[in-house]
């Protein structure tokens, strides 16, 4: 059948790809199509009527064998002989022949003839008269046999007569080859049919003695010519110009006994046919017209009839045609589809099918107990070598039978033994599992399967450590290590059910040895302490679970990483510890109330439990500070991949009574045992990467690396050389001038620190102002920093010079109650003008509590000194804030103004910064001015204060008397 499809679908793609490309040229290969329609039909007619003179030249063989050359003797008469004037007809027995012979020829040998010419063709005539419509025999010396009788009986002249031996074309000058002939088409009498005779000559020694003929109807040989249609159609006529057959043009074959001739055909074609006639050539083509359409027609000459077949079509049907030629394409491949499955078919069923069977059959009678079954043929081949394995095994199995009897008594004597054990173990209070040596269950008592909830068939086939719950994952490991090594196990363990509640047993795991020692299988048994262990865990809850959120408390979390270390030290087992807090969680806890907070920590710690594993330890340290064991991560990629899990749960947003809040986490990750394996290392590792995530912008995390180490030593050694620093006085101020564009004049100058270590040398601010924010030294330091960059100012003013400062507040400061003393003290001990005091905040540091940063903006201005933002635009920018805040000054941040002129976009946000800054009536001073092309963007857009490398570098206060006059 596959190849059949292949065959097919080939074929269909071939035929179609032909067919497509034919119908672009068809109409100029009209001649060359019928003339190869033309051979086909004639090569086709051909064989047929080569395959009919075959089967009579093979017909004549068999007569000529039997009747001439048979050399058996011969003694009776025919029965059922009748006398008719001078010569004797007879017909079979069965009436399938009849025969004549003369008088005169009345001797043993022509009856012996008789005789063997009637068994003979009753088993000829049948088969026969399939494929011919008469065969006869017929005798120079006057015998004459034929099927059916009709003919001798209506006295046929053509047989009765002798007349057939009388045609040139049987001797031998005119047919040496001694081939089948065929007869010119004729009317026959009897039968009233136009008939076409295959004669073939009997030769005895050479010598001519009859012929034996095949009759077949002229309708009969038409009808293997292709039928006529609509759009082609034939004629055909033989060498006198008889038409034989004219569909569509005349009435030719009728039972009148007269053909046609030619020239009763419309003009054109008679021409064409006339052509043929005389010109003797083999083919011939042209056209003519009829019924006013053209045809083109094609003439090929019949060498076996001597007849003449035109095949003719329609012009215009030209691309019609190819429709039909595509259905006979079609279907002669599936034809031959079908041929080939059905001989492949017929092959394998004889050659392997049919065998098969036969050994099939030995089979299923063997397994019905029919132990005398034949023996199987053996031969070289596969089946064979199987049939002979078959024979074999039949008397083995017949050896193992009588001795399988014998066994079977003894095992029904075993098995009531057994039998007393089984129930003995079935009916036991205690659960009770068997396995084979493989550790596979093939038996588990009722009492197991009461216990855990499952049936039977649960258990078969499984592992014995599927009896012990996933969530001793740990411990499972740990078995298997020692059923492996030591043959034997005791401890406490859970079981996997199908019940709510976790089944704790006391689980024992022995073998079961042989006589020779080996194990053949082991038993397990469980013994139920669920309320003993329900009764720990109530006692544990109590000990080493948070009252609050029911998560692990610190010391059952200590006391797992300690679990977990122990097992990562044995070189099996990795995990990651997150170690995290909830971002402004002090300020959902300050404005919304401790119960507000209280069940935001329990929702967000019912989160965490429902999206992590089971096996996973989640515990609540204090406060915000949450902990996370993940157990079996080794990689850092499915740790980010939880991370990400806990961000993504906790920015969901929480409704706390009529407020909703969205939390975020910053959370560290440490993996063991790659990045430590002592339990208080692991733990200061992920402090440092929890807070390395808050320095990145919090609502991130970040994994523990050797440089937080190194940056934590840094930060402990800048902080404790920080204190020293501000004893020793190690810190100076730089000073930046700012300057007006329009005029060249300083009008004022921003103060910056700087740290001069005697041994480390300068220390940049971006390493020490953060430590000195975390650690509260900025309050301390930036009070030095007021009071000296007020000396300075007045210093300026004592020199005539302008002496505005401007120093930069931070978050610590801004927020200490002692700020407005502090100010008010240095004002009054530096004598220094409070308006030549400006005092920088940053946007962020004014948007955490608006209303109260807005009361200490007011409580500043109280005291006259001027207020300015700093990095303007780089925050949250909030234009509603912005005109209530009392300052006076914008300060447009460095990162808009280094990429003028080339990046436009901060061109549009510098303009319009400073544009809603005169509309505010406020002060613009640029930051960051290092180009020309700056400075005149800066001066077209009306802002001519600026500060930055154009004009100067922060300078130290001798270096600014100097700049001054060489600006």
């Amino acid at each position: 059948m596959l190849i059949s499809a292949i065959c097919l679908i080939s074929g269909v793609f071939a035929a179609a790809l032909m067919l497509k490309s034919e119908e672009k040229q068809l109409i100029y290969e009209e001649y060359d199509e019928l003339k190869r329609f033309s051979a086909q039909v004639n090569s086709q007619f051909s064989s047929y009527l080569e395959l009919k003179s075959s089967l009579a030249e093979q017909a004549n063989s068999v007569v000529a064998k039997h009747l001439l050359y048979s050399s058996e003797d011969f003694s009776g008469a025919p029965a059922n002989i009748e006398k008719r004037g001078d010569n004797l007809a007879s017909t079979a027995r069965n009436g399938l022949s009849a025969a004549l012979y003369t008088d005169g020829n009345d001797s043993q040998a022509m009856q012996k003839l008789f005789s063997e010419s009637e068994l003979l063709w009753n088993i000829l005539a049948p088969p026969l008269l399939q494929d011919f419509f008469n065969f006869y025999l017929s005798t120079k010396d006057g015998f004459v046999r034929v099927a059916p009788p009709n003919a001798l009986l209506a006295k046929d002249p053509r047989l009765v007569n002798n007349q057939l031996h009388n045609l040139p074309i049987l001797h031998a000058d005119q047919n040496p080859t001694r081939e089948a002939v065929w007869s010119g088409a004729y009317f026959d009498r009897v039968w009233n049919k136009w008939v076409i005779s295959i004669l073939v000559p009997l030769y005895l020694d050479d010598t001519y003695i009859g012929l034996t003929g095949s009759d077949i109807e002229l309708e009969t040989l038409l009808e293997k010519l292709p039928r006529s249609d609509q759009q082609q159609n034939f004629i055909v006529f033989d060498k006198q110009g008889r038409l034989l057959a004219a569909p569509g043009l005349l009435q030719t074959t009728a039972i009148t006994g007269k053909l046609q001739d030619y020239t009763e055909l419309p003009e054109g074609l008679s021409k064409i046919v006339q052509a043929a006639l005389f010109t003797k050539l083999p083919n011939i083509q042209d056209e003519f017209k009829h019924r006013d359409k053209w045809h083109i027609m094609h003439v090929t000459h019949i060498a076996n009839l001597d007849w003449y077949i035109g095949i003719y079509k329609k012009r215009a049907s030209a691309i019609s045609a190819i429709e039909e030629l595509k259905v006979k394409f079609f279907g002669l491949f599936i034809l031959y589809a079908i041929f080939v499955a059905l001989l492949l078919h017929q092959v394998l069923y004889q050659l392997v099918l049919k065998r098969i069977n036969a050994l099939v059959k030995a089979v299923k009678g063997f397994g019905r107990g029919q132990w005398d079954m034949p023996t199987l043929p053996s031969t070289d081949d596969e089946i064979g070598q199987l049939n002979a394995s078959f024979n074999d095994m039949s008397v083995e199995i017949r050896q193992l039978v009588n001795g399988l009897n014998q066994r079977i008594t003894e095992k029904e004597i075993a098995e009531k033994a057994a039998n007393r054990l089984s129930k003995a173990v079935a009916f036991s209070g205690t659960g009770v599992v068997l396995t084979n040596e493989h550790f596979q269950i093939e038996y588990v008592n009722p009492k197991m399967q009461e216990m855990t909830g499952y049936d039977e068939l649960h258990f078969i086939g499984s592992p014995l450590l599927s009896i012990i719950s996933k969530d001793m994952a740990i411990l499972i490991d740990d078995i298997d290590i020692d059923l492996r090594s030591r043959n034997y196990w005791r401890g406490d363990t859970m079981l996997a059910g199908n019940r709510e509640a976790p089944i704790w047993v006391s689980l024992s795991v022995s073998p079961i040895r042989e006589e020779g020692g080996a194990i053949s299988s082991y038993v397990a048994s469980a013994q139920d302490i669920s309320f003993v262990k329900e009764s720990q865990r109530k006692m544990e809850e109590l000990a080493y679970f948070d009252t609050l959120t029911g998560l692990a408390n610190r010391t059952f979390f200590r006391m797992q990483l300690r679990k977990s270390m122990a097992l990562a030290e044995r070189g099996h087992y990795a995990f990651a510890l997150f170690y995290f807090d909830l971002d402004e969680f002090k300020r959902i806890n300050d404005t919304l109330g401790h119960d507000a907070g209280d069940r935001l920590l329990l929702e967000v710690a019912t989160r965490l439990k429902k999206r992590l594993r089971a096996e996973d330890t989640i515990a609540r340290l204090g406060g915000d500070e949450f902990a996370v064991l993940l157990s079996g991560i080794n990689e850092r990629e499915k740790a980010m991949d939880v991370a990400n899990i806990i961000q993504k749960t906790l920015s969901q947003p929480i409704k706390l009574g009529n407020n909703e809040v969205i939390v975020s986490a910053s959370i560290g990750i440490t993996m063991a045992p790659f990045d430590s394996q002592e339990e208080e290392q692991l733990l200061k590792h992920a402090d440092l990467a929890m807070y390395q995530a808050k320095a990145k912008g919090r609502n991130t995390y970040h994994f523990y690396s050797q440089d937080l180490d190194a940056a934590a030593n840094e930060r402990l050694y800048i902080e404790n050389e920080l204190r020293t620093a501000i004893k020793m006085k190690q810190f100076t101020l730089y000073y930046q001038p700012q300057v007006n564009s329009e005029t060249t004049e300083v009008v004022g100058y921003e103060a910056l620190i700087r740290w001069f270590h005697p041994i480390e040398g300068a220390i940049p601010p971006s390493k020490f102002i953060p430590i000195a924010e975390a650690t509260g030294l900025i309050v301390e330091l930036g009070a030095w920093v007021l009071e000296e960059a007020c000396h300075f100012s007045r210093r300026l003013k004592t020199a005539g010079k302008i002496g505005n400062v401007s120093i930069n507040l931070s978050a610590r400061q801004f927020k200490d109650a002692q700020l407005i003393k502090t100010l008010s003290d240095i004002i009054e001990k530096t004598k220094i003008e409070p308006t030549q005091l400006h005092l920088e905040l940053t946007e962020s540091m004014l948007m955490g509590d608006v209303e109260a940063a807005i009361a200490q903006l007011k409580h500043i201005k109280s005291l006259g000194v001027s207020l300015s933002i700093d990095d303007f635009g780089t925050g949250y920018s909030s234009l509603s804030y912005i005109k209530r805040f009392p300052v006076d000054i914008l300060k447009i941040d460095r990162s808009f103004v280094k990429d003028i002129p080339e990046d436009p976009n901060d061109m549009e946000i510098t303009a319009a910064i400073i544009a809603m800054a005169q509309k505010l009536n406020l002060q613009v001073i640029a930051e960051g001015v290092e180009t020309e092309a700056q400075m005149a963007f800066l001066a077209k857009n009306n802002c001519y204060i600026v500060q930055g490398y154009y004009y100067s570098p922060p300078l130290c206060e001798a270096d600014i008397f100097k700049f001054v006059p060489t600006i």
